[in-house]
């Protein structure tokens, strides 16, 4: 296995979805979304909802001062 060619791809995958500080945030809101009420179904909905945005918040681009912006209530998933 070449793991120079695969520490590369991991790099440009994280690079791609703007860093480490944003992986972070993509953790954060994926730990929300666990602790959170609903289903399994919803929860798994949330998260991918989440992660299709960088830094696990809808409206994130993973870079700039918004990346390190708290999220607001309006920002999280609704619950249920």
């Amino acid at each position: 296995m070449n793991f120079k060619k695969l520490t590369d791809h991991a790099k440009a995958a994280i690079d791609k979805r703007g860093g480490t500080e944003s992986l972070k945030g993509d953790l954060a809101g994926l730990k929300e979304v666990a602790r959170g009420k609903g289903t399994v179904k919803d929860k798994a909905r949330a998260a991918a909802d989440r992660l299709k945005q960088p830094g696990g918040r809808p409206g994130a681009t993973g870079t700039g001062p918004a990346a390190d912006a708290p999220p607001t209530a309006r920002d999280l998933p609704p619950r249920g």
